[in-house]
């Protein structure tokens, strides 16, 4: 038999819970109300989480709890006494997000197993092995990652690796998307994504002017109006291929899904993992069409497996199987004729859609179809068009089968028994095994079987009467029994010596996932000790009276700009085309090197650092890495922990960008070899001084904050401009994305892959004095898509406010500077949440 990865399914409510571990899970993966990154999935309160993780413990199952928002200060010691008390009651794992809560969870839950989640953005063989060094025990890789990086990931860095292979799939980089965050608050890092990805959008594509904003737009010409919904994941067909590779779990994803959609998935995959163990496995087609009716958007074998048809552009909604096209509408019957398409019709209670351009019309078969001259005959709610495609979108049979799949009770756990008498009293030693070895459990019956006086009681029968564990999560193995016979006692007492026994092996099983009592205490007091930073207002002015001022660029044009107006500090990424996707030629690496050389010219004066790119596969590490002994820079700026991992080989300086997450002081101080790191724009004006003032308490690299540009709120592989347009990469094409009421630009990297950013430029000009105040050791500014003209002038309005803040200007003189600015800006302006921060505090939907 090959040995299987774990099959790790979702539980967003107890119900889920029964139907992941009746399906066949290995693990489940749930979260409690507060601190997990799916808020409106029903999810379970501490008491229900105890019970559910016991009800899982008692099946051989494993329980992993989401613990993977990013974390304010002001949230750390409620966070510790949540990592304690699930700690406390036998949590196998917790997966994590925040870098300063997984390096918190080190000291105050040393033996709780910690998992990088896929929030983490892991998709290269150097932030594996940060993971691993912080102690973590899994990390689960970005979507986009492939199997051939993922081998390679897990033969390099030392840490287990889970992998998703079936349902929904985000548009951006999980822990990388800001678009929910921008347009309504919602933010996706704190599990309350809105996703915006999977609402209608038109591609636009216009000429950039003299500041690089958008002129003379136009629409694409598509069909198309979901242009950010992706299809959904499935690799049932090639499972036997990726239980090959070096990955430890297999993740399904759908915390937010229905208990039947987990039991049917998780039940063809456990089936199909069986069957590869016993080298007898080959894809069902009827499998297929059940996961299809469960739930798609369509399906790809996704980034995992290479697929070149990831996204599904036409619907984002759920599609059913198609089971043929309308041929004719009979008006007077009010009655739809419907040509099969070679497969079965629908039954009786089946939902279907009527599908055409611009018009969907739902129905469900109230009554047994009928075919009659060779079509379907149905009885549609409106008018149809012949041509108007149908297909099923529930199946009352799938929710037939999900039901069984539900009630079934799978004894897991079996006992092995030997019992004995002793003056008639019987005696039971029981063993089972338990997650950390044997479990042995020693009891005596509260009753004494007499003497019988005409039919005593037979070993089988004792044996039998024991063996009824129907209902519960055991079954009897092996039963010895030392029974001197002629004895008797009524079958109301056996009864009762095995309920008692199973109570006794249920309370002992639970109990083994648990800690020592004491080292639990020991982790209860540990985190009282965490410091609870007040979110109040905290602010503390820079000593020296300096404040630093950096500008983003990825043009030579944007770099001199940038310096004409006054800039001392330039985050350079050079804007270059990559002959193909996934290869770095020679000559990718010499325009690379001329471009950051000619930078250098212009930088004679000012720090220059070589800003990298925010998704930094091991194919670009393995060719800038080696580039940084011939260039002459002052730092590399990173996006992520594996990126940061392979620069500092080299010696050079490090800086971090938003892509870090910097959200409270714990993460500063585990990131402390940088040079200087960006805190993240989600945070308010208090909560950075909170962060910066509580930071400070040991030396820490220089705080900053992206204070003018359009952000960047999402970074996917799809070339999205790809999709519509040729010849996509001039420089000066302006592409940008619009809905019902803005336009979100769009910039292209050297991978092709998109970035989008915000509709409005954010604009601190007018709040200086309240940045000054928050103890930021430097301001920047994004120029990367902009122009000379635009970095020059942005500069001297920032350069100016600075000086008119430290003099102590008017608010008027800054409001005029606001207006200079706002005349520049592309989109208008915002001041994101540095005034009033997220809308976090929402109630938890039941």
């Amino acid at each position: 038999m090959r040995s299987l990865p774990e099959l790790l399914a979702p539980a967003g409510s107890p119900d889920a819970l029964s139907a992941a571990v009746s399906a066949g899970a290995d693990a489940v993966y749930l979260s409690g109300k507060r601190f997990g990154a799916r808020k409106y999935a029903a999810n379970f309160d501490e008491n229900a989480l105890e019970k559910a993780m016991g009800y899982a413990h008692e099946r051989g199952v494993k329980v992993y709890v989401t613990v993977n928002t990013l974390i304010r200060d002001d949230e750390l010691r409620d966070v510790a006494r949540y990592l304690s008390w699930l700690y406390s009651v036998g949590a196998d794992a917790v997966l994590v997000q925040d870098i300063g809560v997984a390096a918190m969870a080190r000291d105050v839950v040393p033996d709780l197993h910690i998992h990088a989640s896929t929030q983490m953005t892991i998709h290269n063989i150097q932030g594996a092995a940060f993971a691993a060094g912080m102690g973590m025990k899994r990390a689960v890789l970005a979507r986009e990652v492939t199997l051939k990086e993922a081998r390679d990931i897990a033969r390099q860095a030392k840490i287990d690796l889970e992998v998703f292979i079936h349902g929904a799939l985000c548009y951006c980089y999980s822990g990388q998307c800001l678009l929910s965050s921008v347009i309504g608050g919602r933010s996706g890092n704190r599990g309350m994504c809105a996703q915006p990805c999977r609402k209608p959008y038109v591609l636009l594509r216009g000429e950039k002017d003299s500041y690089g904003r958008p002129a003379n737009l136009s629409a694409a010409q598509t069909k198309e109006r979901y242009l950010m919904s992706t299809r959904d994941l499935s690799v049932y067909e090639h499972l036997d291929k990726i239980v090959k590779a070096p990955i430890a779990s297999l993740k399904i994803e759908g915390r937010m899904k229905s208990a039947g959609y987990v039991a049917i998935v998780v039940d063809i995959y456990r089936r199909a993992l069986d069957a590869i163990a016993a080298g007898k496995w080959s894809p069902s087609q009827d499998e297929i069409r059940d996961l299809a009716l469960a739930f798609n958007r369509d399906f790809t074998e996704g980034y995992l497996l290479e697929s070149k048809k990831v996204m599904g552009r036409e619907m984002s909604d759920k599609r059913g199987i198609a089971i043929g096209t309308v041929a004719a509408y009979d008006a007077r019957h009010e009655e739809a004729a419907v040509r099969l398409a070679g497969c079965a019709g629908p039954d009786q209670g089946d939902g279907l859609v009527f599908l055409s351009p611009g018009e969907e019309v739902g129905m469900v078969v109230h009554r047994t179809p009928v075919i009659r001259d060779g079509l379907l005959r149905l009885k549609a709610p409106q008018r149809v068009k012949p041509g108007t495609q149908v297909r099923i979108t529930s199946s009352i049979a799938l929710t037939r089968k999900a039901e069984e799949i539900v009630a079934r009770t799978k004894a897991q756990v079996p006992i092995d028994l030997a019992m004995a008498w002793e003056g008639g009293t019987p005696l039971v030693h029981a063993r089972l095994s338990g997650p950390r070895g044997p479990i042995s459990l020693d009891m005596r019956a509260g009753f004494s079987m007499e003497k019988a006086l005409s039919r005593p009681l037979t070993a089988e029968q004792i044996e039998a009467q024991i063996r009824k564990t129907g209902g519960t999560p055991f079954t009897i193995g092996r039963m010895e029994q030392q029974y001197p016979g002629g004895l008797f006692a009524p079958v109301g007492a056996l009864n009762g010596l095995r309920r008692d026994l199973l109570s006794q092996a249920e309370t002992a099983l639970i109990q083994a996932y648990r800690p020592d009592p004491e080292q639990a205490r020991a982790a209860a007091a540990r985190a009282e000790e965490i410091d609870q930073v007040a979110p109040a207002k905290a602010h503390t002015p820079l000593q020296d009276g300096h404040t630093d001022l950096a500008v983003y660029a990825d043009s030579l044009d944007a770099v001199k700009g940038a310096v004409l107006g006054g800039c001392r500090r330039i985050y350079f990424e050079p804007r270059l085309r990559r002959e193909s996707k996934g290869t770095i030629g020679k000559d990718y690496s010499e325009n690379m090197v001329s471009a950051l050389d000619q930078a250098r010219a212009l930088c004679s004066d000012s720090v220059l650092v070589w800003k990298w790119p925010k998704i930094t596969r091991n194919d670009f590490l393995n060719n800038a890495v080696p580039l940084l002994t011939r260039i002459s820079v002052d730092g590399v700026m990173v996006e992520s922990p594996g990126a940061a991992e392979a620069a500092a080989r080299s010696g050079m300086k490090l800086y971090g960008s938003v892509g870090l997450n910097i959200w409270n002081h714990l993460t500063v101080w585990k990131l402390a070899r940088f040079q200087g790191l960006t805190v993240s724009p989600e945070l308010s004006a208090d909560q950075i001084a909170a962060l910066i003032s509580r930071a400070r308490e040991r030396s820490i690299p220089s705080m900053e904050l992206l204070v003018q540009g359009n952000l960047e709120v999402a970074v996917a592989e799809d070339c999205l401009p790809c999709s519509a347009f040729k010849d996509v990469f001039k420089p000066e094409t302006f592409f940008g994305l619009q809905d019902f009421k803005r336009m979100f630009p769009l910039r292209l990297d050297d991978d092709g892959r998109t970035h989008i950013l915000n509709a409005a430029e954010t604009c601190l000009v007018d709040h200086m004095p309240g940045l000054l105040s928050t103890g930021l050791d430097c301001i920047s500014i994004d120029a990367r898509g902009r122009t000379e003209r635009y970095a020059m002038e942005m500069v001297q309005i920032y350069r100016r406010s600075i000086d008119m803040a430290r003099a102590g200007c008017s608010e008027e003189d800054l409001v005029k500077l606001k207006d200079e600015a706002r005349s520049i800006s592309l989109g208008g302006i915002t001041t994101g949440h540095f005034v009033k921060g997220l809308r976090d505090e929402l109630p938890d939907m039941e």
